[in-house]
């Protein structure tokens, strides 16, 4: 781990609103200034290490191998990768190692089926696709086009899209099923018009009709699905399994229960929050505006709505889950309840979900949650820029 610098003393400059906020949820104001204290975080693509003293000299820095964290490595704060050719050649990319603890506690395996229920913006998609390697699926589903369009690119620039599909959809309604578990089971109705049509191998040329389809939504004016509408694949690898299939078939809604034999494997639900966690998020309000943070942030009617979007979501990506499958849960929030009061709901709700501890977790700096098994990354325990919550379900 990077060599860490004093805790500033003085308290960053926080609206009253935002400090009363903090107040009611027992957080410490202070963790807010600690940016400038706590390293960044690169992942390298595996196969990558003989490369690290030609990266070291790219970033003009030395990288420190995250002991606990497979491929991560730790950068001064104030290094920038986006102009060096180890990002720009897809080497190395940035994620915060909460992030990449939450995707290691899924211990994704060698043929696993995995869903990325809240995939935006990518960088966690592109982890779970290296774990996958040339076995298993991955399915990214995001509820905004132009945010989903960004991890089709991610996938594209560090070559790791081969297994992976990606949809347009409402988390808390997909349920499309992986592609080799869910064909030749659910005859009859599928939602969709079949019109004998198969996949072809995908390609980044739109066709005519997928251009009209596009200004239409643009002159709609929004750029979210409603969750009355049907998923839209926007990428598919050429070993995801589509190609040559029928677009009936593989589009179609799962039937009650199927999920329980031919669901996921492993689900993510990185669940949209207010980002109080988020240190860099919080700071970029300075420029857009304490008023907008009151908005985002402390408006109470939004909060009451994003904590029902988590269960929904959560709710979900349970659903979707195979029996002995697991399922973690985080945010970037550290509020108690968009974690685990949202947890302990799901819970009462679900009498076959069953809390897992974290085997790999042993010697990860982090601290445990207010109900047991849950964990909680924050920048003095942890030196992490992104305050994760989150918890591992399994379904059985």
């Amino acid at each position: 781990m990077a060599e860490t610098r004093p805790i500033p003393e003085s308290l960053p400059p926080l609206p009253p609103a935002f400090l009363e906020f903090l107040r009611e949820n027992g957080l410490d104001p202070m963790m807010y200034s600690m940016a400038d204290t706590i390293p960044r975080y690169i992942r390298l693509k595996p196969g990558m290490e003989p490369q690290i003293p030609e990266i070291e000299s790219e970033l003009k820095c030395h990288v420190d191998k995250v002991s606990w964290l497979p491929d991560f490595y730790a950068i001064p704060p104030e290094v920038q990768i986006a102009g060096s050719k180890a990002y720009q050649q897809g080497k190395i990319y940035g994620i915060d190692a909460a992030s990449g603890a939450a995707i290691l506690a899924l211990d994704v395996q060698p043929g696993d089926h995995v869903l990325d229920l809240c995939a935006a913006p990518g960088a966690k998609l592109c982890m779970l696709a290296d774990m996958l390697g040339s076995t298993g699926s991955l399915t990214g589903v995001d509820v905004a086009k132009h945010r989903l369009a960004a991890c089709r690119t991610m996938l594209l620039k560090y070559s790791l899209g081969d297994r992976c599909r990606l949809f347009v959809a409402d988390g808390t309604s997909f349920s499309i099923l992986p592609v080799n578990c869910s064909l030749g089971s659910g005859e009859g109705s599928t939602g969709f018009k079949d019109n004998g049509s198969t996949f072809s191998e995908w390609t980044s040329k739109r066709s005519w009709k997928d251009r009209q389809k596009s200004k239409k939504a643009k002159t709609a004016g929004s750029p979210h699905l409603t969750s009355t509408s049907e998923p839209e694949l926007i990428y598919y690898g050429k070993h995801s399994g589509l190609v040559g299939l029928r677009k009936c078939d593989v589009l179609r809604p799962s039937a009650d229960d199927e999920a329980l034999t031919s669901g996921y494997d492993k689900v993510l639900v990185d669940a949209e929050c207010t980002h109080d966690g988020s240190i860099k998020h919080i700071q970029k309000f300075e420029f857009w505006g304490w008023k907008t943070l009151d908005r985002r942030v402390l408006d109470a009617e939004r909060t009451d709505n994003l904590l029902h979007l988590q269960l929904c979501l959560l709710t979900n990506g349970f659903k979707l889950l195979k029996t002995g499958g697991s399922l973690v849960y985080s945010t970037c929030s550290l509020t108690v309840a968009q974690n685990e009061n949202v947890v302990q709901q799901f819970l009462c709700e679900h009498s076959s979900a069953e809390l897992q501890k974290i085997d790999s977790a042993g010697n990860w700096p982090c601290r445990s949650g207010s109900i047991f098994k849950t964990l909680r990354f924050d920048p003095a325990t942890s030196q992490t820029r992104r305050i994760t919550s989150w918890i591992d379900i399994m379904i059985y």
